[in-house]
């Protein structure tokens, strides 16, 4: 039996918070279209990690509370805290992704947060 788009968003955001990027990458589909807003749009399973893999370079650990969601067919919607352990403590950030899911693979990944939130907490690059 297939997954739900439900549970390939789910199980594609808890390789993320190990920062198993093999693993995540594999519910990419090659022309995913991945939109961090309010930064950059990249697409496929490189286009993402050359994103998601410098950017939790500085994490020791990722913990994705998921709040609420919901899916409408193969669209997903799922509002969490994204916490972030740094090496001076706990960052938070609240945010809302929109995924849409065909054949087990995300093909449409849309991030929505405010960007002043993390980077006045982020390490300089």
């Amino acid at each position: 039996m297939s997954k739900s788009p439900t549970e390939i968003v789910r199980a594609f955001m808890s390789a993320m918070e190990k920062k198993d990027y093999d693993t995540a990458v594999r519910y990419v589909s090659e022309d995913c279209e991945y939109t961090n807003l309010p930064m950059t749009t990249v697409r496929g399973p490189a286009g993402v990690r050359a994103v998601l893999e410098p950017f939790f370079a500085p994490t020791i650990e990722n913990e994705f509370r998921i709040l609420r969601e919901a899916a409408a067919g193969p669209i997903v919607f799922i509002e969490r805290l994204d916490r972030h352990r740094i090496e001076k403590g706990w960052v938070e950030l609240p945010v809302t992704g929109v995924l849409e899911v065909h054949d087990g693979l995300i093909t449409v990944w849309r991030e929505y947060f405010d960007l002043a939130t993390i980077m006045k907490e982020w390490p300089a690059a």
